[in-house]
């Protein structure tokens, strides 16, 4: 390791190489692969009578392979006057016709046309990196001058992406047909290879420029070429490549339980996202029966969200349960046709064995896992985008449980559920009960929409269940506070299912929901059944700016104050609610706005432990009474806070009276309402037996 470059700048000194083939002495050096390994490909394209100049010939053997096989046209140029001098002497008995010329590749004495091929195996990786590329680009025109109409440049690169676009952009302007084919290396001689693939560029001459480009894909020496339309689809799919290339290596060394290895399958013919795999490994020790070496699951469609699948912590908990040495998580993508598991095995059996734990035999069966033997179901309803949040879509899918529900997904962050209702059929909307969340045979999906609705009544997010949960602190029910009114002020709409709830549901409530993004309360009014009234009313805008002006309006005070907000900077640990959402100065401006019984519902989502902490701490020093309730299998929790103004407020009363006051809470929730024979699915009383004070 000690003769390669210390640094990309050295690859393009012509000192450089002077040191390196001196110490390098006798020995061949075959920068990336030998003959061997690229005879497919270069007999492809460059033939027997072919006139060939190989620039940055070096001390490889690959010329001197071709010539014994029947190329006696080689032109071997190198900068290097010690290298040609020992690769004629080498060669002046065996191969008088082969000849080594010390010659600069961006200045060269042959005339224009004068070659069919150009062979580079290295030198444009060596040279791209001086003074900006402009070596390389005097070198690549240099090349496109000697080469006849017809002619091709053939280059063995590891493709960097600022290598492979300089040369790509050079020649498509040019108007050349440029293709690129990723070589793939023989499953078992990893071990001594580079990390990166190894890729050949092959750019042909046209007598007339192209008008448009064409950019093409190959896998393997001989794969069908895949036509691209731009420079950047193609570097994206140099990119896969290599990310695939660097994952196989590190995998066949082996991983650990938290490594959280993935990557991305994309298909063939539109590019598209098909399957992300994610490779999880049992703890070191972990005793695993000798059979039981690799599996694959397949997530069913609409599952992998789910915290089981999506998570690091969930993958872990599947992997002890399946009890396999690895296992890999399979989960599928929106806008991608699936016939059934069979067909699902057979995409996926090809590239099985590249992710196999190190030691593997490679005609070991591997087994694939699955929940219920099906693929799921999924069918997309709308999409669209918003200025503030990205793309978007709204889709039905059948949960584990054999239900039907609509979520809202924001595609910037596609394992993130936004918003979720279950959907009933519509003269049917109250039949459903709670019970109907444990895991039944799925039934048939229907094929439309159409004929469904959002069961208002059924709370699809376990930590908006607690918050409704936590009005119990408030006497919500009970009989002194029977007939009083409850304002709620919530700040974060999403599908609008919490705010429905609490319309609908709690007696003599007022809800003002404040919502940042417009396009949202659209798609919660035309996908979610939200319909604002005169007892549920929504105020577009910054809900920060919102309370600030509340409190200096003055002369309006809320019961109850609920953040639900997400935050679009996943770069902090905290994805619930946004920074500014608990500083210090908003927590008392939201204290302030609270009556004296007031209770302040705050859904943290943060894995940053030092930063719940300081959450904790600020949270703490307005709202001296805390009670918190974790979400089973999530991030989530849920902090409600009371102003502590009076004498039940404190923690030493609450946790005793709470159990009678959900009692009451559920039975003032289960009150007939005039008009509608709704009930609300919720169990208050099991909501609030694991609150903690903090």
């Amino acid at each position: 390791m000690s003769l390669l470059p210390r640094s990309a700048e050295e690859f393009s000194s012509a000192e450089y190489w002077e040191r390196f083939f001196k110490k390098r002495g006798e020995k061949a050096f075959e920068w990336y692969g030998d003959y061997n390994s690229l005879c497919g490909v270069l007999h492809r394209y460059i033939k027997v009578p072919d006139q060939v100049l190989v620039v940055g010939c070096g001390n490889s053997e690959l010329s001197e392979q071709l010539y014994d096989v029947g190329y006696k046209h080689l032109t071997n140029i190198d900068i290097s006057e010690t290298v040609v001098t020992h690769m004629n002497q080498r060669n002046a008995e065996r191969r008088p016709g082969l000849t080594f010329q010390q010659v600069d590749a961006t200045q060269t004495p042959y005339e224009d046309g004068s070659y069919q091929a150009a062979l580079d195996k290295g030198t444009l990786d060596a040279m791209a990196s001086e003074e900006e590329g402009a070596l390389a680009r005097n070198m690549l025109s240099e090349v496109g001058r000697v080469l006849c109409v017809g002619g091709r440049y053939v280059c063995v690169t590891l493709a960097q992406e600022s290598v492979i676009r300089l040369a790509v952009d050079h020649f498509v302007q040019l108007g050349w047909a440029v293709r690129l084919h990723c070589l793939q290396e023989e499953r078992g001689k990893e071990e001594d290879s580079f990390a990166l693939p190894v890729f050949v560029l092959v750019c042909t001459k046209f007598r007339q420029p192209m008008p448009l480009p064409i950019l093409e894909m190959c896998l393997g020496e001989d794969g069908a070429p895949t036509r691209l339309s731009q420079v950047a689809e193609l570097l994206s799919a140099v990119r896969e490549h290599q990310a695939y290339s660097v994952l196989r290596k590190r995998l066949r060394t082996g991983t650990d339980a938290g490594s959280n290895l993935s990557l991305t399958l994309c298909h063939v013919k539109t590019g598209l996202p098909r399957y992300t795999l994610t490779v999880q490994d049992c703890p070191s020790g972990a005793k695993v029966p000798r059979s039981n070496q690799f599996a694959i699951f397949i997530v069913p469609q609409g599952s992998e969200t789910a915290w089981l699948y999506s998570s690091s912590e969930g993958r872990r908990q599947l992997a002890a349960s399946a009890n396999f040495r690895r296992l890999v998580v399979v989960a599928m993508h929106r806008n991608q046709e699936y016939t059934d598991m069979q067909a699902v095995q057979s995409e996926l059996s090809l590239m099985v064995m590249d992710l196999a734990p190190p030691g593997m035999p490679a005609n070991q069966q591997v087994p694939f896992l699955s929940v219920g033997g099906d693929l799921g179901w999924r069918e997309e309803v709308s999409r669209g985008a918003s200025e503030l949040s990205g793309e978007y879509c709204v889709e039905n899918v059948r949960g584990e449980d054999g239900e039907l529900y609509r979520r809202l997904v924001f595609l910037s962050n596609a394992a993130l559920v936004q918003s979720e209702s279950r959907l009933v059929p519509t003269n049917t909307a109250s039949s459903h009960k709670k019970k109907n969340r444990k895991k039944v045979k799925p039934a048939a999906a229907p094929s439309c929409s159409a004929s469904l609705s959002v069961d208002s009544g059924f709370l699809c997010c376990a930590h908006h269940e607690v918050m409704v949960a936590g009005l119990a602190m408030l006497g919500v029910g009970t009989p002194q506070n029977q007939d009083g009114p409850l304002s709620v002020l919530l700040v974060g709409l999403g599908g609008g299912g919490l705010p429905q709830f609490l319309r609908d549901f709690v007696p003599r409530v007022s809800v003002e929901v404040v919502e940042l993004d417009p396009v949202v309360l659209e798609v919660a009014k035309e996908w979610f059944g939200f319909k604002p009234d005169d007892r549920l009313m929504v105020t577009l805008g910054d809900g920060l700016e919102r309370i600030t002006a509340l409190q200096e309006e003055g002369g309006r005070l809320f019961d109850v104050i609920m953040f639900d907000v997400d935050n679009k900077d996943s770069s902090v640990g905290m994805s619930c609610p946004p920074a500014a959402f608990v500083e210090t100065s908003i927590l008392q401006k939201v204290r302030s706005l609270l009556t004296p019984r007031g209770m302040f519902a705050l859904n943290l989502v943060c894995r940053d432990s030092l930063l719940r902490k300081s959450v904790l701490e600020r949270v703490s020093a307005v709202f001296p009474t805390i009670l918190s309730r974790n979400i089973e299998g999530e991030v989530n929790e849920v902090l409600l806070c009371c102003c502590g103004e009076n004498e039940t407020s404190d923690a030493a009363h609450i946790l005793p009276s709470l159990k009678q006051a959900g009692q009451s809470l559920q039975a003032a929730l289960s009150c007939e309402r005039p008009g509608t024979s709704r009930r609300p699915h919720i169990d208050i009383t099991e909501l609030l037996k694991d609150m903690k004070v903090e």
